[in-house]
């Protein structure tokens, strides 16, 4: 049976596998590291006492939810209630497929890559509206307008941002935009795109971005639970409610993983630490400073939410509309006057 299907279908089978097994390895590692940044920087003892030094709370919190079973609320829909989990877990996994880990660990390195990206990364708004006009809940449909409010603002910067680096490199393939970033400038600054001007700006809002568009705290508008119970997943138990979980952390490190091709060199190391062989041992070291940075940012964002402060979703959409919109606007201006000059190279 195997040998009747042809090596690219059998090459991309396996690596989708592969990319599954990364999701729900980075959920189980990323729960983990949340728990323990937010028990040392609010003092909470509770992440140390399960298991040595609190390792068996994942693996705990996993079986809890295995083991609950799923309820569908009296008058819910229940087919769009059930499918709501599924669309918000499978786009940012598929979405994963474009990402270059190294310089051959990529399944498919698409000619519109970055245009994949947004349009799966745009379905998991879709799931959140859907999760709360089915469930029948009113804070759950609070939850989901709220998001799509927040979604409809902050993919406007966050779109600019990219466009900005397609425009600079003048491709929407992620391999092309990381080649580009390759090299250094006196062989101490690395060419990487946040090291530049307009790049930083792009990657800072980038990032402020990606975190609304996680609903992230300090922009967890559509879950706050002081005020909407738990937003759109108010009525969600058992494995719904854990596909949420798992749809959250895989856009968590998808936001990240972006981040890290179009502003941040991609596997590239600094040019004092950079290897010219290409064998195996190259790619594991290539795709070692890619986690690397990945994982730098993901850190960064647990610092965030359990540091700040939610805002209200009057400043939130404020912050968006006033703010980062006309920053990135010109920000886009600035660039493509910039690559007009003889110094754009």
């Amino acid at each position: 049976m195997t040998e009747a299907l042809p090596p690219e279908i059998l090459r991309i089978a396996v690596s989708v596998a592969v990319v599954v097994i990364f999701a729900f390895a980075n959920a189980a590692i990323m729960v983990l590291v949340e728990r323990k940044v937010c028990g040392h920087i609010q003092r909470r003892p509770g992440p140390f006492e399960v298991g040595p030094h609190g390792l068996l709370q994942t693996a705990v919190d996993g079986l809890k939810l295995m083991g609950k079973q799923i309820l569908v609320p009296r008058g819910a829909d229940g087919k769009l209630f059930r499918l709501a989990p599924v669309l918000s877990f499978v786009p940012p996994i598929a979405a994963l497929i474009v990402v270059p880990f190294s310089s051959r660990l990529q399944v498919r390195d698409l000619d519109i890559g970055v245009l994949f990206i947004l349009f799966l990364a745009a379905l998991n708004v879709l799931a959140i509206l859907v999760a709360g006009w089915s469930s029948n809940n009113k804070y759950s449909l609070f939850g989901s307008i709220r998001a799509v409010a927040q979604s409809v603002a902050y993919e406007i910067p966050l779109l600019i941002c990219l466009v900005t680096i397609v425009l600079w490199v003048g491709s929407f393939r992620m391999g092309d935009i990381v080649q580009m970033q390759q090299g250094s400038w006196l062989w101490v600054i690395p060419n990487w795109f946040v090291f530049t001007p307009m790049g930083f700006v792009a990657f800072l809002i980038y990032f402020i971005t990606g975190m609304a568009e996680t609903n992230r705290a300090p922009f967890d508008l559509p879950e706050a639970e002081s005020e909407l119970t738990a937003g759109f997943h108010t009525e969600y138990a058992g494995m719904g409610f854990g596909l949420f979980f798992l749809g959250e952390y895989t856009n968590m490190v998808l936001v990240c993983a972006v981040a890290t091709t179009l502003f941040l060199g991609g596997w590239g190391a600094p040019a004092f630490l950079e290897v010219t062989s290409t064998g195996v041992l190259a790619n594991a070291y290539q795709l070692g400073w890619f986690l690397l940075k990945t994982y730098g940012l993901l850190v960064v964002m647990i610092w965030i939410r359990w540091t700040f402060p939610r805002v209200r979703f009057d400043q939130l959409l404020n912050f968006c509309w006033k703010i980062l919109i006309p920053i990135s606007l010109a920000n886009l201006a600035v660039t493509a006057l910039w690559l007009k000059t003889p110094f754009a190279g």
